[in-house]
């Protein structure tokens, strides 16, 4: 079973759409890939995902009010296959953490998956508007597609 790990900053927004995303999709075809999402911060844990992002979520058919925001910890390293930070200040923060070559390998920015070494972030639509969260769902969904296609070809 592969394993997936997406991280931000709160683990309220980003990282727990993306987890809300692929989970689905695992779901709806069937695959055999544990998903889940955490933060660099402490701003959140156990918290629901931002209401915002709820009700985007919501919008597309995903239900993602019983995840909780948690930690990113060394460990996930060890249980974790692939791990996608959502912007380079997260990547930064998970390498700083990693305890050899091993674990550095596993931290990708997740947009690069579809847009490779442009190294874009996924913006942070804690502050802005209704348009940045349907923004922000759009990336992630397009980008979780290319991952899918990627691993299952894998």
């Amino acid at each position: 079973m592969k394993k997936v790990l997406f991280v931000c900053l709160g683990n309220i927004c980003r990282s727990a759409m993306a987890e809300g995303i692929l989970s689905d999709k695992v779901k709806t075809q069937g695959l055999n890939i544990n998903v889940d999402s955490a933060g660099t911060s402490n701003y959140h844990i156990d918290e629901a995902p931002d209401r915002r992002m709820q009700q985007k979520a919501n919008q597309h058919g995903l239900d993602i009010s019983n995840q909780r925001g948690r930690q990113f910890t060394v460990n996930d390293f060890d249980e974790f296959d692939y791990i996608f930070a959502m912007d380079e200040s997260n990547r930064s923060n998970i390498l700083r953490l990693a305890r050899n070559e091993a674990d550095k390998n596993k931290v990708e920015l997740f947009l690069n998956l579809n847009h490779p070494r442009q190294d874009l972030s996924v913006p942070d639509p804690y502050y802005g508007g209704e348009q940045g969260f349907e923004d922000v769902y759009q990336m992630l969904n397009e980008t979780c597609d290319v991952f899918l296609t990627t691993i299952v070809h894998e």
